[in-house]
């Protein structure tokens, strides 16, 4: 039945691929602004663990305490381990000024750019690289 709904109502194809492209762009819209928010929500993170382990005097095991809390906290949410941490607070070490971060992640524009990686923090800073 639905063979004969298409080819006798006028411009049915039409709008359903007009339709089928607006849900896909809007879909890789909201994938976008998660993303840019996830990557902030990153840094700061770092940026956090840096200062607390600078004033309080913490040391590593504080970041694997911090990957069991959040974890518990968040189960559904993946990311928190404790080289994920490290990564974090490795990413805010290598870009400590927040507006330099909020301009880079302003510019995420596709699906390709969604993501940042960072080299794990046993290379040197000058040899480190971020992927986009």
């Amino acid at each position: 039945m639905a063979k004969n709904l298409t080819s006798t109502v006028g411009g049915y194809a039409e709008l359903l691929q007009l339709l089928k492209e607006r849900i896909r762009k809007a879909q890789i819209r909201a994938s976008l602004s998660a993303n840019r928010e996830l990557v902030l929500l990153y840094w700061q993170i770092g940026r956090d663990i840096i200062v607390r382990q600078a004033a309080a005097g913490w040391g590593a095991k504080v970041i694997d305490r911090l990957a069991v809390d959040l974890r518990r906290e968040f189960p559904e949410m993946k990311g928190f381990s404790s080289r994920n941490l490290m990564f974090m607070r490795g990413f805010a070490e290598a870009f400590p000024e927040e507006p330099i971060v909020k301009q880079f992640v302003s510019q995420m524009q596709d699906e390709k750019q969604a993501h940042c990686r960072i080299c794990p923090a046993r290379y040197p800073k000058t040899h480190r690289r971020f992927w986009i």
